[in-house]
């Protein structure tokens, strides 16, 4: 059977309200692939990370903790890894410039900290600037500058505006900051002062180079052990979003209730059995005599229909015999007793009132008799 349109169009409503449903109410976070270099998007880094491999820089992605780099733990032990080292951390949503005292300790021990995307103001500046650098154009699409920087800070990029990119000694190390999260992103990969530029900017000296894949969500296998454990269906459970599952679920019981009520496309009408006229005609004249009482014109009526009928069926036609005659054909055909027959035929021969309980016990033996020849 062919479904109409209409459930069909519904249906695919149905399932489009589903599909937006998860991606609009779906867990998401936006920094896991912008400044990743695993991005392959316009503003990742995975072309300015490739890049510096084919350069030949020591370059790692760290997957762990900041504290397991820098040995922030609570005995300020000897950090993990060897140090002097380079720390590269991209982070689009403005991070905070100031330092915390496990980074700072770690820096002032010789190593760089190199941060894009500072938290800085915005200026009069134009959106999309080339500045000047020794290893040539850098392009700056954003008009945020530092304004107001320490006296010990010395300005690596910048205009009239303010400074784009700057350092600042602390120790025996620095710190970079850059006010552009995406000044070596996909998008520049035609612009070849850019790349060079950041790549200036983490080697230092014969220092490792790590870039921190850990704010970005990525974790090694020793991470997700550490942090998550072994996962069971009730963590699964745990973790699953139940308002997605509840709306999707939802949908999917109204379709189905919907579907229960109206399968097959349009409701139709029940088709009515046609009408007998005879039949309808025998039970509405059974219907006034009833109310007029007038049982002894049924017994009447009835009675000689009967007697026609058996004598026809004994083979005596249709013109009246003897009863007697009637009575031995019927019991040489039947073998039933003559008795039998007799008491139907003289049925209220001594004109008595007959009650409706009465007819229809008479009726019943007159069915009775028909069915024995």
């Amino acid at each position: 059977m062919r479904l109409s349109g209409r459930p069909l169009m519904l249906g695919g409503v149905a399932i489009a309200i589903l599909m937006l449903l998860t991606l609009v109410m779906a867990p998401h976070n936006s920094q896991y692939n912008s400044g990743s270099t695993y991005g392959r998007a316009p503003d990742g880094y995975g072309a300015w990370y490739a890049y510096m491999e084919a350069r030949g820089a020591a370059i790692q992605r760290w997957r762990k903790p900041l504290r397991d780099l820098i040995g922030a733990e609570a005995s300020r032990e000897t950090a993990p890894v060897q140090t002097p080292a380079t720390l590269l951390r991209i982070i689009p949503n403005r991070a905070n410039t100031r330092l915390d005292g496990g980074l700072t300790d770690w820096i002032q021990q010789g190593n760089t900290f190199v941060l894009l995307g500072a938290d800085s103001g915005v200026t009069e500046a134009a959106f999309t600037t080339w500045q000047e650098s020794e290893v040539g154009e850098v392009k700056i699409d954003t008009s945020r500058r530092r304004v107001n920087l320490e006296l010990a800070a010395d300005i690596l990029l910048g205009d009239r505006f303010g400074a784009v990119v700057w350092r600042t000694e602390i120790g025996k190390g620095q710190a970079i900051w850059a006010t552009t999260p995406y000044l070596g992103a996909n998008a520049y990969q035609d612009q070849s002062g850019n790349y060079a530029f950041l790549a200036q900017l983490v080697e230092q000296a014969d220092q490792a180079i790590w870039a921190d894949e850990y704010i970005h969500g990525y974790k090694d296998a020793d991470t997700l052990a550490a942090e998550e454990g072994i996962e069971t269906w009730r963590d699964y459970l745990a973790k699953t979003p139940w308002l997605i599952v509840l709306a999707q679920v939802s949908m999917l019981l109204l379709i189905a209730i919907w579907g229960q009520n109206r399968r097959f496309g349009s409701p139709m009408s029940l088709k009515h059995p046609p009408i007998n006229n005879s039949e309808a005609y025998i039970q509405a004249l059974a219907q006034v005599l009833r109310k007029a009482g007038s049982q002894q014109f049924v017994v009447d009526v009835v009675g000689k229909a009967e007697r026609l009928h058996l004598q026809k069926g004994l083979g005596f036609g249709s013109i009246p015999v003897d009863e007697a005659a009637l009575l031995e054909a019927w019991v040489s055909k039947t073998g039933r007793p003559a008795a039998e027959l007799k008491q139907i035929l003289h049925f209220n021969a001594q004109k008595r009132s007959i009650y409706e309980q009465d007819l229809l016990t008479w009726l019943q033996k007159i069915q009775s008799v028909r069915q024995q020849w």
